[in-house]
């Protein structure tokens, strides 16, 4: 059994996460679900013993069917936020996530069967130029790729009342 770099004690939560950032054809990818009134970027948690570049690959291919390829790591995200649904309600969480670009495909076709905490996942291509209209996190993605980048960015949000 793999086991997620993470813990929750009392009520703090904290998470060691591997994300990809995929865009095709000026859309960036994207999953949601029936439970989660948002979208979320395409990862998860890395595994013990797991590199990051292994777990994204990993979560890629879990959600989207598509074996991409890492173009770059891209982002260091630290998130502090506290959450007011779901399995963490009432949760002070703390995620440490690498997002990695991936190479595009020059294709948005998907073969994805994906599944989180029992529920189906969706994923779903936003257009760059609207993302603003969605609740999406992280909420710093549509700043990033409006600007070209040079190196590994270190972004720290702070969401918490």
């Amino acid at each position: 059994m793999n086991y997620d770099c993470g813990f929750t004690k009392e009520n703090r939560w904290f998470r060691y996460r591997a994300a990809a950032i995929i865009v095709e054809n000026d859309c960036a990818l994207f999953a949601c679900n029936e439970t989660d009134d948002y979208f979320y970027s395409i990862g998860g948690g890395v595994h013990h013993g797991e590199t990051a570049e292994d777990a994204v690959l990993r979560e890629v291919f879990e959600e989207t069917g598509v074996h991409y390829e890492i173009d770059h790591l891209a982002v260091i995200h630290e998130n502090f936020f506290d959450e007011n649904g779901g399995s963490l309600k009432g949760m002070n969480c703390h995620e440490l996530s690498f997002y990695f670009l991936m190479k595009p495909r020059g294709t948005q076709e998907l073969h994805s069967n994906s599944m989180t905490q029992g529920v189906k996942e969706e994923m779903r291509w936003i257009p760059l130029k609207d993302l603003d209209q969605y609740k999406a996190f992280p909420t710093f993605l549509k700043e990033y790729l409006s600007k070209e980048h040079t190196g590994i960015e270190h972004i720290v949000t702070d969401e918490r009342v």
